[in-house]
């Protein structure tokens, strides 16, 4: 992994474990290169020294393992950077553009002339969080970055201007686009959970996702907190959504279509996404999201993945300076519109490319609103959606104990008293980033343990009862107390109501705050600007200042949209519009998709979830574990830099 990437990076605000297992696991068996007898006696002298091969750990091995359980794990592998996009790129051509365009009919296998069968198309997408970070850090607006990216991706002055084939990205995606599906079913998946809540009481950890989820549903688009979620709490799995991530959606889609489309096997198609979290690497390496999946053959050893590379916004200049390019004298400018070869069904190519269409009045995926947030905004819609099928209501927020934890209440009113305190609550949810608030989530979501004593209640009440505040706080067993009236503040919310929905992302601040995104230590390198020498570092305030001038530029897309009118998401539910997405477009496509591949439309957009155990630290039956944790100690101090 590329040198950028350090433990001083990782802020999610646990210490990372030691006993990585891996490297213990993978050592080389020592056999004697030839026979000996063993009844010679030999002298150490004439012994022949062995030089093993450092062991390696792939992002797979990672996630089979409970050593580590947060964004640490990315300093491990050694996969996945900017080095493995240029040697994709320069690994084999590109597939014909003629043939892409269907101006030709010669068969897409047979590659190009110097290496049949082997030429690739080479697609990327990029999130709305990684534009944003460029766009603070040259001082431009979200739109602007976005068209930069696309020419170091696709341009003549980009990629394309180097390399051994010249190659670049045939098509470079909106993140935006499949966010706004995985809003929609987000939505769809709610109601039904809200509506057969009681069958899933049972659910069994082990294989939880495969079901509907239990209330509260926990979002799941965050890989941070989904390892974190099953190497140390299983019992939340059955709380977390299965619908799958805007980027393991756009892996999915480029997939399937594009193989069937193209008639070319999956390893042909090579896509790098463009994220602002190391955690995306690990996602993008996880067995559910290959092909042998949606092929139905999960027993067929690994299969290729939906997302081949995962890149952040520091890796992307890091990409540009390898190829001599300098990123920000990139033209600001979109390329232009004949350069653009048509995605391979005319549908689809509307839905992805919007920019190279006329929409008859719907507007273009854009940001979420501020109201939103910066972490895609679920919760948000949710709330939108849930408000516009119930006229009148509105929607009340309270601050826990620190930003990153927010209450919201869906209120309906019964006088004609705006404030909404003696109104009935309609919906109940939260918001909780950040490693530290996680924790005191996951702990209000424990099962109760059963007492010792005949007769007693377990301790802990009912699980699904989440107080308020990020705060510590026992469980919620049954009150003594007499019943208080209904509050809005956060303070006071310890009365046992329930949420319906969870947003949880492990950074602080939301993914505009991603492991991988320019951090104010890097201006002055990224800036080509000359260090000052004994500067001191910038501290605490310098750096929540930054990160609102990248909020900044995240929202400053709203300002840069085409001014066509959108919904504000109080309209009538006839409209079929919610905050601007229209859902049975959204539900159109996605059916559409569906009928191109062939396949349901679950297995699409739906992945499951599983209990990763550790055997660390467990005896091998002869009482050698302490020397096995102390040598996993020792490998894990040289790989991942001695925590």
């Amino acid at each position: 992994m590329s040198a950028i990437l350090s433990a001083d990076d990782l802020n999610d605000f646990i210490s990372p474990g030691v006993a990585c297992i891996k490297p213990v696991e993978t050592l080389p068996l020592q056999r004697p290169k030839d026979p000996v007898n063993p009844y010679e006696v030999t002298t150490e002298d004439t012994l022949p020294t062995e030089n093993h091969p450092p062991a390696q750990i792939s992002l797979t091995d990672c996630l089979a393992c409970s050593g580590c359980v947060t964004s640490a794990e990315a300093v491990l592998v050694s996969l996945q950077s900017h080095a493995e996009v240029l040697n994709a790129l320069d690994g084999a051509p590109s597939i014909s553009p003629r043939l892409l365009r269907g101006e030709a009919t010669d068969d897409a296998n047979s590659g190009s002339e110097e290496e049949p069968g082997t030429s690739k198309v080479f697609v990327a997408s990029v999130s709305p969080q990684v534009r944003a970070s460029i766009a603070a850090t040259y001082g431009i607006g979200e739109q602007e970055a976005g068209w930069m990216i696309g020419q170091l991706l696709s341009g003549p002055s980009g990629l394309r201007s180097g390399g051994k084939y010249g190659n670049g990205f045939t098509w470079v995606m909106d993140t935006n686009t499949m966010r706004e599906a995985c809003l929609v079913i987000g939505v769809d998946e709610m109601m039904e959970s809200t509506g057969k809540a009681d069958q899933n009481e049972m659910a069994d950890i082990g294989g939880a996702a495969s079901r509907k989820p239990k209330r509260p549903i926990l979002t799941s688009a965050c890989p941070g907190w989904i390892c974190y979620a099953e190497k140390t709490h299983p019992h939340i799995l059955p709380h977390l959504s299965r619908l799958k991530s805007p980027q393991a959606l756009t892996g999915m889609l480029l997939k399937t279509v594009l193989s069937k489309k193209l008639a070319i096997s999956p390893d042909r198609i090579w896509h790098v996404a463009l994220m602002p979290c190391f955690d995306k690497k690990l996602e993008a390496s996880r067995a559910e999201l290959t092909d042998s999946y949606w092929q139905n053959e999960p027993d067929a050893g690994q299969g290729i993945r939906d997302v081949d590379c995962v890149i952040t916004a520091r890796e992307l200049l890091m990409l540009a300076d390898t190829r001599g390019i300098s990123f920000p004298n990139l033209p600001r400018t979109p390329l232009p519109s004949y350069t653009h070869i048509p995605f391979p069904d005319p549908k689809l190519d509307t839905f992805l490319f919007p920019q190279h269409h006329h929409l008859n009045g719907r507007r273009p995926p854009r940001n979420t609103p501020s109201a939103a947030g910066t972490s895609g905004g679920y919760l948000y819609h949710i709330l939108k959606t849930y408000q516009v099928s119930h006229p009148g209501s509105q929607i009340r927020s309270s601050r826990g104990r620190n930003p990153d934890v927010v209450e919201y209440t869906l209120v309906r009113s019964h006088t004609d008293n705006d404030d909404g305190e003696d109104g009935e609550v309609l919906f109940k949810a939260a918001r909780y980033y950040g490693f530290r608030n996680i924790q005191n989530l996951v702990r209000k979501l424990k099962p109760p343990r059963p007492s010792r004593m005949p007769g007693a209640r377990a301790r802990g009440g009912k699980p699904t009862a989440v107080p308020i505040g990020g705060g510590g706080g026992g469980g919620g067993g049954a009150s003594r107390k007499p019943s208080q009236p209904k509050v809005t503040t956060a303070a006071a919310a310890s009365s046992g109501s329930e949420y319906a929905y969870v947003e949880v992302m492990a950074c602080p601040g939301g993914c505009t705050n991603g492991g991988g995104q320019i951090k104010i230590d890097d201006l002055a390198h990224v800036q080509g600007l000359v260090p000052v020498a004994n500067a001191e570092r910038p501290g605490a305030a310098e750096s929540k200042a930054w990160l609102a001038k990248v909020d900044e530029a995240y929202f400053s897309a709203e300002e840069e949209d085409d001014g066509t009118p959108h919904s504000d998401g109080d309209s009538e539910m006839g409209s079929d519009v919610v905050d601007g997405i229209s859902r049975s477009y959204i539900k159109g496509m996605m059916a559409h998709w569906s009928d191109v591949t062939g396949l349901e439309i679950e297995r699409l957009v739906y992945t499951s979830y599983r209990r990763v155990d550790s055997d660390v630290g467990i005896g091998n039956g002869n009482g050698n574990a302490g020397e096995t944790d102390r040598v996993v100690t020792e490998i894990a101090g040289k790989i991942g830099g001695g925590w």
